[in-house]
């Protein structure tokens, strides 16, 4: 097992071997927060975030805004123009973030009429500008998220190109979504989950390229597959199911760091984001924005599906607070020690 001595190391770059993914209207400063009462050591990442809305949103707190305690953290930009992300990473770095990192991957029409996202495979040039003006002006990580193509881009050479040309500028850090995006045809969501997962593509790279760091995205669901992959890559990037299912961040710690995780139970990671949602409360935040967040925490215990329904069904009342969050969490019961089922499942699992 590799373990990672943060003490030498810029903090994103010593949290990237096991990073949550930037996911819209997910991975929220709430979001974020809540991850924090699971695993310390994790990259975490923001929603993507415009160069528009940085430079031009009021307040900037309301697009930059975060805690400390969800150091190490990355703030994910969407853009194209070279002065504008080069002023916004500047700007992130001001702010105090780990890092900051260029999307190149999201597949939705309302961003690539603005050239943001995955449309910007098909410019790899733009993006080492983009890249190089970046890093002209920070001294934090700056680095690339991506697929492993685009539309009729379906060959080894065509993602070896991309990054060819964006590494030529200085990048070092890729983490490649292992779906092509199709930008016609098919929605945001479809492309997540139709265009099929090609992991020995993404581990080929790799091996083309053992000077650059690059991590794996996609459909990793476990930490067994997430040992299995770091096999064959430097980092595991996961997404969907660190939101849904959050428990899965309580082994990440242990597991892919070799140190102990801040929770052991799912009820003791609860009780630690007590204060945080007081605080969020005092600062005028609804409860249902931020235990939106919690839903899937306990997930196939006894009493989970009624914690989640008192949520959903009362948390967004006028004046809704921490007894009712302590009321909900009244209804579950879980296992007292959960580790073993981790350790269970990674060691039955096989190296591919």
């Amino acid at each position: 097992m590799q373990v990672i001595n943060m003490t030498k190391q810029n903090p994103a770059d010593a949290a990237r071997r096991f990073s949550v993914a930037p996911m819209m209207d997910w991975t929220t400063r709430d979001y974020r927060a809540f991850a924090r009462t699971l695993t310390k050591r994790a990259l975490l990442y923001t929603e993507m975030v415009t160069t528009g809305a940085v430079l031009h949103g009021s307040p900037r707190e309301r697009f930059l805004g975060y805690s400390e305690v969800e150091h190490p953290i990355a703030l994910q930009l969407g853009g194209s123009d070279a002065g504008e992300l080069a002023e916004c990473a500047a700007i992130a770095q001001a702010w105090g973030y780990d890092e900051v990192n260029l999307n190149v991957g999201c597949p939705s029409d309302r961003v690539q009429n603005n050239m943001i996202g995955a449309c910007l495979m098909g410019h790899p040039e733009k993006v080492a500008a983009a890249v190089k003006a970046m890093q002209a002006a920070v001294s934090i990580p700056v680095t690339v998220k991506c697929r492993i193509g685009i539309d009729d881009q379906d060959e080894d050479a065509d993602l070896a190109r991309f990054i060819d040309i964006v590494a030529s500028a200085g990048c070092e850090v890729f983490t490649v979504h292992a779906r092509k995006a199709w930008l016609q045809g098919l929605s945001p969501k479809e492309n997540r989950d139709i265009p099929p997962l090609n992991y020995p593509r993404v581990h080929r790279l790799k091996q083309s390229h053992p000077e650059l760091h690059i991590g794996i995205n996609g459909g990793i669901k476990t930490l067994a597959e997430c040992q299995a992959q770091l096999e064959q890559v430097d980092s595991v990037m996961v997404g969907r199911e660190a939101y849904q299912n959050p428990w899965l961040l309580a082994g990440v710690d242990e597991h892919l760091f070799g140190e102990p995780g801040p929770a052991r139970t799912r009820l003791e990671a609860a009780t630690a984001f007590r204060p945080y949602i007081q605080q969020r409360l005092d600062e005028g935040a609804k409860l249902n924005h931020i235990t939106r967040h919690l839903l899937g925490l306990f997930q196939g215990c006894p009493g989970g599906r009624r914690f989640r329904r008192h949520l959903s069904e009362h948390a967004h009342k006028e004046g809704a607070g921490l007894r009712l969050f302590d009321d909900a969490l009244g209804l579950v019961r879980e296992p007292e020690f959960e580790a073993e089922p981790i350790d269970e499942q990674i060691n039955s699992q096989p190296v591919t």
